[in-house]
């Protein structure tokens, strides 16, 4: 019986984003988060971006994490390339986002600024977000 060719590298698939996130769901650095209402791929570029509008409007104060890393390599052909010949050359990274999972979290200034800076940064996002204060905190 013919044993399946092995080959050297695999081939990342897209794959299905079912259901809601199991993991990454709490707050568990700041005070402050956005949390993601929708599945989505979240490119590299776009998470700088809201971490850039972040970190301008809180004038570098306080602390920020980003809870997501794009793992996710995605490929694409070049503009008019004939079909076959192949899977395309990695193009960019992706984070996969399930809804309920925490992409920012912040620290370190008050209630107000927090939520305008996370707003910021929600709208350089291609899904929608809620704000979300920890359980324990108090003004």
């Amino acid at each position: 019986m013919l044993q399946p060719k092995k080959t050297k590298h695999r081939k990342t698939m897209k794959g299905r984003m079912k259901g809601n996130a199991s993991r990454g769901t709490t707050i568990a650095f700041g005070s402050f988060a956005i949390k993601t209402m929708d599945e989505a791929f979240i490119t590299s570029r776009q998470i700088e971006a809201a971490r850039i509008a972040v970190t301008r409007y809180m004038k570098r104060e306080g602390k920020v994490w980003i809870r997501i890393f794009p793992d996710k390599p995605m490929t694409s052909k070049p503009a008019e390339v004939r079909m076959g010949k192949g899977k395309g050359a990695p193009s960019h990274w992706v984070a996969p986002v399930r809804p309920g999972r925490i992409l920012f979290e912040a620290d370190g200034v008050p209630l107000d600024i927090a939520q305008e800076a996370l707003r910021l940064a929600a709208q350089k996002l291609p899904v929608r977000t809620k704000f979300v204060v920890r359980r324990d905190y108090v003004a």
